[in-house]
Parts: C-alpha cells; structure tokens; sequence
C-alpha cells in the first residue's frame, strides 16, 4: 500500500533552500564589508607614515615616504620587474616540484611502509636543517646559481606538502577502508578511489603553506648565495640597495615581495575554494 505523502514537505524543503541560500547570501555580504575595512586601514597606515616621515622631517636613507618608494619603484622599474620575475620562476618552479614530489612521497609512504620508516627521517633532517647552513655547500658542488635557487627553496617547500598528505591520505574514513577490502580492492584502488580524495584538502592546507615558504626559501637562498648580475632576483637588488645606501629602492623591493607573497596566498586560496569550497566545511562556516 502506497503511503500517502506529506503535504508539507514542500513547504519545508524550500524553507530549507531558503534558509541556506539566505545563510550564503550573509556570508558573502559579510565578507565585502571586511574586506572593506582592511582596505581601509591599510590606507590609514600608509598615510600616517606618510605623515609621520613629512613632519619629523626624517631622511630618506634612514626612513623613506611611501611617496619616495613609489617614486624609487618607477625610476627603477625595469630592473625591479626583471629581478621580479625572476624570484617568481623560482618561487613557482620550487612549489611545483614540492607539490609533485610531496604528493608521489607521501603515496609512496603510504603504498609501502617501509619506504616511510626509511626515508621519512631523511625528510625531518632537511626539514630542521637551516637553510642559510645549506645554500653556500650547495654553491660548492653545482655550479649553476639559478639550480642552487631553485633547490633550497624546494627544500623549504617540500616538508609540509609531505606531512600534510601523508596525513590526509590516512585519515580516510576506516568504514570505507573495510568496504574497499571486502570489495577485495587493491592498494592502487583503494589509494585512487578513497585516500586520494580524502587527502585532497590536507594536500591543498600543505600547498597553501608551501607557497610562502618556497618565496622565503628563494628570497633567502638568494641572499646567502650573495648572487650578483643581471640574471638575478629582487634579493640582489635588496642587497644592491643597502650597499648603496639606496633605502627608497630597498623597500620597492620588499613592496614587490610582499604583493608576490600576498598574490601567491590569493592564488592558492582560490585554488582550494575552487576544488573543495563547496563540500568542505571550512569554506562553509
């Protein structure tokens, strides 16, 4: 016998559709005003340096205006942007090989034990070792300035793309595990139909983190390689300018490294809402 239906179902579930579209509308207005307000006192900062440096009448080379280094970063603006993109190519460069390399690692580990109770120390011994220790040996064996880069800022990068998925490929759900083995499915199956989305989010948390470490890897490589020339990144051009006395062109410098490291969180941020922003709960609260 059919059982008769509910005549306020549909009543509820567009209350229910109501109800969360309303929550994401709320969401979204909430975030213009916050983004709004941070513009804002980022605008109240810049001016009260601006002001503070006019009145007390402080020098350039000791305090420059953000007048002054914006006027520094258009007097040198071609030489700034080539040494720009160049630290982005080893930035991008060094987070991709950490992503690839963490990813086929971690799977490794997880494949096959073994391979984790060999190797993973090996990872926590590059991970803790500082990196102004490393790049002047690295100088020693590889002749290649632009390898020595791209390899210490990979260094920094690779450890938490690692950690992250290991752990994310672990926490898979153990109910689905037993499902998987009844099923009699193979590592392989289980690691590309259960682990790997589980991990997703965990690998992504890891990418996000990696990617300021592979600029500050790259930023301070560069300067303790000391490398000089016209194939060299922003680093250089720090170190150009405090040999120089060149304050105004130092903080364009740091101005361009920091819209870089800020630029590198928006994209990866992106990446992640695109992927998992609408299954995940942490781009849903």
């Amino acid at each position: 016998m059919r059982r008769p239906e509910d005549p306020n179902r549909a009543t509820r579930t567009a209350g229910a559709d109501t109800q969360r579209y309303g929550q994401v509308d709320a969401k979204a207005s909430t975030q213009g005003p916050s983004s709004a307000w941070g513009l804002a006192t980022l605008v109240v900062l810049v001016a009260m340096w601006e002001a503070t440096v006019r009145l007390a009448e402080i020098p350039a080379y000791t305090l420059p205006a953000p007048s002054a280094v914006w006027q520094a970063l258009m007097l040198d603006a071609h030489s700034l942007i080539q040494s720009w993109w160049f630290t982005l190519r080893i930035t991008f460069g060094a987070l991709a090989l950490a992503c690839v390399g963490g990813f086929l690692v971690a799977s490794a580990f997880v494949l096959i034990p073994a391979l984790e109770r060999a190797f993973l120390p090996v990872a926590v011994v590059l991970q803790v070792t500082p990196i102004v220790a490393i790049a002047p040996l690295m100088l020693i064996y590889i002749d290649s300035t632009t390898a020595v880069l791209l390899l210490c800022a990979w260094i920094v990068a690779f450890f938490p793309v690692l950690s992250n998925t290991v752990q994310g490929l672990r926490a898979a759900d153990p109910l689905l595990q037993d499902l998987l083995s009844l099923c009699k499915a193979s590592p392989v199956q289980r690691l590309r139909w259960l682990r790997l989305p589980a991990a997703l989010p965990d690998f992504l948390a890891g990418m996000r983190i990696s990617g300021g470490l592979a600029l500050i890897g790259a930023v301070t490589a560069e300067m303790v390689a000391g490398a000089a020339g016209r194939d060299t990144g922003l680093a250089s051009r720090i170190l150009e300018a405090s040999f120089r006395t060149e304050t105004p062109k130092m903080f364009a410098a740091l101005l361009l490294l920091v819209l870089t490291g800020v630029l590198i969180h928006l994209l990866l941020q992106a990446l992640s809402k695109r992927l998992i922003g609408r299954w995940h709960p942490s781009f849903r609260e």
